[in-house]
């Protein structure tokens, strides 16, 4: 027991301070998420991806800076581009090109009288009824249409930089619970290694020892690979080394569903730009157009005759084309009941988030209580463990126990913090309000 008695005095000591520690750990800024080399040289394993912390970048900045190099960008801009090319159709004065024929009859190689007729016309496509009007509201709505659509990616960019800030955070917590970890396994192994070679402990207890810090040296490369991988998801999401000062956010008043949500105003918009191409459609010939024809012509008889100049003007009427247009008006009617659908599904599956991510605060919150309750026991315990140990009533592999149990109370406690705060941010998602 003398050894024992030997180590006493510094090992509770130690685990109060790693308690202290990690009861002082700010949710955002913790010293992994700041990067640097000093951090760096902590590694076990030499792969660093150095992710720094900025105070003067907010999470709304982050959401801009990660959607200006967004793939789903190139979509958005293609759907402005849409917009605008029906809008230019739609404000033309008419409906389609404008043709020029020229016709050119002589009987050189017939009878040969010097008979002669030429004519040129110019042909106009018309607008039908109700045509233009219908092109312009498919325009209007699409160009609305693009819109939406670029505030349901924000969104969803959003979603991603939500999930992966919170990811390095956890990632982070369970690298300094490791960290601490082994370095008390460290100071009680040298302890219990001068005492073996001083004789006081049997050699058995070092083999413990050593075991110990071991298995909390592989605990930590895990926990540093963890953390690499997720400051790597971060980096290929938002193409920047740094992360807002401060992520945490208010949780929204707003408790259904609305149908200001961002993913459900963009459907409608689809919606509605699909039944306005119905209408398109019902104005619309799929063969032809309503055709104006202005022309001139000049002809004679024969060379001795008089030239007679005629100048016409005509115009082509269509009816009796719904038949034709049935095929095209039942296709984007089933397109439009198919999005009608996905709406169905879409609002039944944010129903669903929403009540997932209100079940996860509540379930968060009472973890949180009862993990601040179970971390003053386990600090509670190691001023115990301290006088048991003294007084010779535990051995070192129950030391051990309590220690690990401790620390696992502690780190749980800031783990439900951090989860408190995350899930906050994933019900403003669940919601659809930006930061």
């Amino acid at each position: 027991m003398t050894g024992y008695r030997h180590i006493k005095y510094g090992l509770p000591t130690l685990l109060l301070a790693t308690a202290a520690c990690f009861a002082d750990m700010n949710v955002n800024g913790s010293p992994t998420s700041a990067g640097g080399n000093a951090e760096s040289d902590k590694l076990i394993v030499e792969h660093f991806d150095p992710i720094a912390s900025d105070p003067a970048l907010s999470l709304s900045e982050l959401v801009e800076l990660t959607l200006e190099k967004y793939p789903d960008r190139l979509i958005n801009e293609a759907l402005i581009q849409e917009a605008d090319a029906l809008a230019q159709r739609s404000d033309a004065w008419v409906a389609g090109s404008t043709a020029l024929a020229l016709d050119y009859y002589d009987d050189r190689i017939a009878d040969n009288i010097g008979s002669r007729d030429a004519s040129a016309k110019v042909e106009i496509t018309a607008w039908s009824w109700g045509q233009r009007d219908a092109g312009q509201a498919v325009a209007e709505r699409a160009s609305l249409s693009a819109q939406k659509q670029s505030a349901a990616v924000k969104l969803e960019v959003t979603r991603l930089v939500r999930e992966a800030l919170w990811n390095m955070e956890i990632a982070n917590i369970g690298l300094q619970q490791a960290q601490n970890a082994l370095a008390i396994a460290e100071q009680l192994m040298k302890k219990v290694e001068r005492r073996v070679d001083l004789g006081d402990l049997p050699r058995a207890d070092l083999l413990l020892a050593k075991g110990e810090y071991l298995q909390n040296r592989a605990l930590v490369t895990q926990a540093e690979a963890e953390v690499m991988h997720s400051r790597k998801a971060y980096a290929s999401l938002t193409t920047l080394s740094r992360v807002p000062g401060n992520y945490q956010e208010k949780q929204s008043d707003i408790a259904v569903v609305s149908t200001n949500h961002p993913v459900l105003e963009a459907i409608n918009a689809i919606i509605d730009r699909k039944q306005a191409e119905v209408e398109w459609i019902k104005t619309t010939d799929p063969i032809n157009q309503p055709k104006l024809n202005v022309g001139a012509k000049t002809q004679r008889d024969s060379r001795n005759g008089q030239n007679i100049e005629s100048v016409g003007v005509g115009v082509v009427m269509l009816f009796g084309g719904d038949a034709y247009n049935a095929p095209e008006i039942a296709k984007v009617n089933l397109e439009l009941n198919n999005v009608k659908a996905q709406r169905e599904h879409l609002y039944r599956q944010l129903e669903k988030n929403l009540h997932e991510a209100e079940h996860a605060l509540e379930v968060t919150r009472a973890e949180l209580a009862i993990a601040n309750e179970l971390k003053q026991i386990a600090e509670s315990h190691l001023k115990m463990t301290e006088i048991s140990f003294s007084a010779g009533e535990i051995n070192l592999l129950d030391l051990l126990k309590i220690q690990g149990r401790s620390l696992e109370a502690i780190r749980n406690a800031k783990l439900q913090e951090v989860k408190l705060q995350r899930n906050i941010a994933f019900y403003n998602q669940a919601v659809g309000v930006q930061p």
